[in-house]
């Protein structure tokens, strides 16, 4: 008798494991490993894969049958399977949770297209884009010879890393192993397939987008599956994307918040990749223009080495940056410290608009007026109906006219009354970025003015004429021959939020924006509106991410946040945390921090709390054990109230 072990695709955390099926005798010639079934269970009939095909069985009883095969299409490789096991079991959560990142549903049509063979290895590219870094070219030889090279790379202002990251993965195929590469957003992705269409050989690579269509989806991941195309493109869902004989993963900005998945287990693609590459015992490479603590551990701890530049290539590269809280522009404009937009932010501007080129505006909110507030005692507008923060999206309404609106519930509040001092004018306390761009149409009277950004659409590129373009973090588009000025607005947006990551996450947009600009040598500047001694301005003014990231990494060790250690974030009402807890087996070494009230959500009407769980790393892999643990109880137990266990969260607040 053949027995298929399957997992199931039941969202229960105490089914979290394999079962055994009999295999009839109609299927046995069809049946594979990973395939898709479909198997009685519980009473019903419900999805699943095969993991493997064995000769006996550990069940005492009579085994269930397979009720179909759906298809005999292996998509479920033995070793995404076994990476879907290992991030389950870090992260907390359960295989079929990962499952459903791992594998798109099927489409029939896809399947029938005959297979197809990769093309013919290409030659090793030209090391002459990495010349730049000194440990460059060695890392393609590396990748090329499929030997486990890790590197955290810092790419300089202005570096073609779309080029840079096709050539890597041209270095992979030059050896006959397949490469992956994940990207924030479509935006990026569309700049990485661009630059492998010139790279890489036709058919060597598929393109895995969110946003595609789902037949689209399919047949590009069966391309990789059946090991067709051995280079993947895609976003965060990609970092689990089958790819034959995997010498060469990549992340690119690896502390862009995109990576970081919603949904359970709410691991990030970084932290996946970087575990994938330990698993397989591949290449790994950590990307970005800025740098995380995270990326600064796995330099420390020598499982990474550092790809930078020399100090004397990174000046010529970089524009000349200046902050407002300088002494030489202080003793011209006293008022530079206050004013949104100083006399020394104009200057730059408007010689860079001279010049013929364009000029890059950076604000952090989006919208018209995204934060409102009482004219005479600057309290926050509330909303009458929810009490949720008013605020102005839209540039204009109908005829011109402005209404705020609630951003929780989205009612007009076309009138408005201060519980505080009954004063009925509002104020903007936060000027968004199509605000900014009216302010700066009237400051640059007859220059073109665009805006990148949600609500009024993300630019890819922009032409390299005069124009001033106003854009949020992470939407800025690429100039033709680089902005010949940046203007950082609005630090203050940034660098004074409650959160763990804020003085990080805020170097990393700079420095993303900044690196759009032409070098020093070809005139260009950023002016950013903070004061010069911020330890993040001074990162920025001396362009040296790796000091900030060791700093930050110092910092977090000395209070005990990740990635110094593992946490886990546990929400939930005050009774259902309680047993939660009371039920936990943590390990020895761990803390227990709060309860803290969770900020509510539009709709919330249950009082919430959060817990912190804190451990060593070294105890991570317990930690996460443990709560999976409960979790496991609590579902057998058919608990109705649920806890929402994440580790390693993103932001702590």
């Amino acid at each position: 008798m053949r027995v298929a072990r399957v997992v199931v695709d039941v969202p229960l955390a105490h089914l979290d494991r394999p079962f055994d099926y009999a295999v009839p005798d109609e299927l046995a010639g069809d049946v594979r490993p990973g395939c898709r079934v479909r198997v009685r269970f519980a009473g019903q009939l419900v999805d699943g894969y095969v993991l493997e095909l064995a000769g006996s069985t550990e069940h005492d009883g009579k085994l269930v049958p397979l009720a179909k095969l759906v298809s005999p299409e292996p998509v479920l490789t033995p070793e995404v399977a076994a990476l879907a096991r290992s991030v389950a079991d870090r992260w907390g959560g359960t295989m079929t949770d990962v499952l459903r990142l791992a594998v798109p549903p099927r489409r029939a049509a896809a399947e029938k297209r005959p297979r197809t063979d990769p093309p013919p290895a290409p030659e090793l590219p030209d090391p002459a884009g990495f010349a730049r870094y000194p440990t460059g070219p060695a890392l393609l030889d590396a990748i090329a010879a499929g030997a486990p090279a890790r590197a955290v790379w810092t790419a300089l202002p202005g570096e073609d890393w779309p080029a840079r990251l096709a050539e890597l993965c041209r270095a992979a195929l030059s050896g006959d192993h397949g490469a992956l590469v994940v990207v924030p957003d479509g935006k990026d992705l569309d700049r990485l397939e661009a630059a492998a269409e010139r790279v890489l050989p036709k058919g060597s690579f598929v393109v895995l987008r969110a946003d595609a269509a789902p037949d689209t989806r399919y047949r590009r991941f069966l391309d990789a599956a059946r090991g067709s195309a051995k280079v993947v493109l895609g976003t965060r869902a990609a970092a689990l994307a089958p790819v034959a004989d995997l010498g060469l993963v990549a992340v690119w900005d690896d502390g862009d918040d995109l990576h970081a998945e919603p949904r359970a287990p709410y691991a990030h693609a970084r932290d996946v990749l970087v575990h994938r590459a330990h698993l397989a015992a591949c290449a790994a490479v950590v990307a970005a223009t800025a740098r995380t603590a995270e990326a600064a551990l796995l330099v420390e701890s020598g499982w990474a080495h550092e790809l930078v530049a020399d100090r004397p290539t990174l000046r010529a590269a970089a524009p000349r940056v200046q902050a407002l809280g300088e002494d030489g522009e202080l003793a011209r404009d006293p008022a530079a410290r206050t004013a949104r937009l100083p006399s020394l932010a104009h200057r730059v501007a408007r010689q860079a608009l001279a010049d013929g080129a364009p000029v890059l505006v950076q604000v952090p909110r989006a919208g018209y007026a995204p934060g409102l507030s009482c004219a005479r005692c600057r309290a926050p507008a509330r909303c009458a109906v929810c009490s949720g923060p008013l605020g102005i999206s839209a540039t204009a309404g109908p005829g011109g006219s402005r209404v705020p609106a609630c951003r929780w519930c989205a009612r007009p509040a076309a009138t408005f009354d201060c519980p505080h001092c009954h004063v009925t004018k509002l104020r903007a306390s936060v000027v968004g970025a199509a605000r900014t761009a009216e302010e700066l149409g009237r400051a640059f009277a007859g220059a073109t003015v665009r805006v990148s950004g949600r609500g009024s659409g993300v630019l890819a590129t922009v032409p390299g004429g005069p124009a001033v373009v106003v854009a949020t973090p992470g939407a800025e588009p690429v100039a033709d021959g680089g902005y010949g000025a940046a203007l950082l607005l609005d630090s203050w947006a940034l660098l004074g939020r409650a959160d763990l990551r804020a003085g990080e996450e805020t170097l990393r947009r700079w420095m993303n924006a900044a690196a759009l600009v032409r070098p020093a040598s070809a005139g260009g500047q950023v002016v950013v509106a903070a004061d010069a001694a911020h330890p993040v301005v001074q990162a920025l003014v001396r362009w040296d991410p790796a000091w900030l990231a060791e700093r930050e990494l110092a910092d977090r060790r000395a209070l005990g946040f990740p990635p110094a250690t593992r946490m886990a974030a546990l929400s939930g009402t005050p009774a259902a945390l309680a047993e939660f807890l009371e039920a936990a087996r943590l390990p020895t070494d761990a803390d227990v921090l709060g309860p803290v009230p969770e900020p509510p959500r539009p709709g919330q009407e249950d009082e919430r709390e959060r817990y912190l769980v804190r451990a060593p790393r070294a105890e991570g892999l317990a930690l996460a054990r443990a709560l999976a643990e409960v979790q496991g109880v609590r579902s057998a137990k058919k608990v109705a109230e649920h806890v929402r266990v994440q580790l390693d969260p993103l932001e702590l607040v």
